[in-house]
């Protein structure tokens, strides 16, 4: 049978993780999240009301597009042979990259213009992050296992975790790293644990499917240059799993009490959400009316 879509996922919409998702034969599974919406939730459960459940559009942003192009940049560098990954190489792919995005979406054009950054100023933007990379690895002396690897595995909770990987190493006798680019900055001293949480989720899914423990786990910040690390064991696997496995009853709760109260951080200054949030003196849509379960359709939690 196909995995079950929950009440408050719209059965039109589709997702990349939808259309390479596998059936799960045989389970009657709860539900399905992402490291992205269990993150979502645990900053704010309304913020994650209205991307998840109302799904109220986000104007997109040149950070985040900047980080889009980047990604794919960085994926696509690793087709070419060993000896052409170079920085020349990568700068040559951006516009292409830029390029494909903006035909996928043309309405990403409207960022620049007299009201938004200069187009050829955020392409070398584009350019210094790229360059940036190179400061921290040479790819001519990497040949990754996997990239953009969508994965995803089934906790003996019926919890279904899913997301997409930017790359996956794996070491002549076995050993397996995971690695994430973020354009951004690395965080500051207290909040490690927080970026970690996806790499410590995605290593619990590689785990749970290749029956082995990534023996590195590797966030990439390209905004600052710096490179964060992390040796997980299974101990720490586990305790992931305990924490997804209480953020999606804290969802349930949430879905079933109507009670998505905001909290209130420093993270409010990157919400697009404001016009809706009381602690922004917004008003509060209504919930969107139900549609029926698809028989067909999968769940709808969207990663980076």
């Amino acid at each position: 049978m196909t995995i079950p879509l929950p009440e408050h996922v719209p059965a039109a919409t589709e997702s990349p993780a939808e259309r390479v998702s596998t059936p799960v034969d045989g389970v009657d599974v709860l539900g399905a999240i992402s490291p992205s919406r269990a993150g979502d939730f645990m900053a704010c459960p309304l913020m994650y009301r209205f991307r998840t459940i109302d799904r109220l559009p986000e104007p997109p942003s040149p950070d985040a597009v900047r980080g889009t192009v980047v990604h794919k940049v960085l994926e696509d560098l690793f087709d070419a042979p060993a000896a052409d990954r170079t920085p020349e190489r990568a700068r040559d792919m951006l516009v292409p990259a830029w390029e494909g995005l903006l035909e996928a979406e043309p309405g990403l054009a409207e960022m620049f213009g007299a009201e938004g950054p200069d187009l050829a100023a955020w392409l070398a933007s584009c350019r210094t992050v790229l360059d940036r990379y190179f400061d921290l690895e040479d790819p001519r002396r990497l040949e990754p296992a996997e990239r953009e690897l969508y994965v995803e595995a089934l906790l003996d909770s019926r919890l279904l975790l899913r997301g997409f990987v930017d790359r996956v190493d794996v070491a002549p006798d076995g050993r397996i790293r995971v690695v994430d680019y973020k354009s951004g900055r690395s965080p500051t001293e207290g909040f490690e644990a927080k970026a970690l949480f996806q790499m410590r989720f995605y290593a619990l899914v590689i785990w749970r499917l290749r029956g082995v423990v990534p023996s590195v786990l590797q966030l990439i910040y390209l905004g600052n240059g710096e490179i964060l690390r992390y040796e997980p064991d299974e101990d720490d696997l586990r305790a992931t799993e305990r924490k997804v496995e209480a953020v999606w009853r804290a969802i349930r709760l949430a879905q079933e009490s109507g009670d998505w109260r905001p909290s209130p951080s420093r993270l409010c200054d990157w919400c697009s959400f404001h016009q809706f949030c009381p602690t922004k003196g917004g008003t509060i849509p209504p919930l969107p009316e139900p549609e029926p379960p698809a028989a067909d359709a999968s769940v709808d939690e969207s990663s980076d």
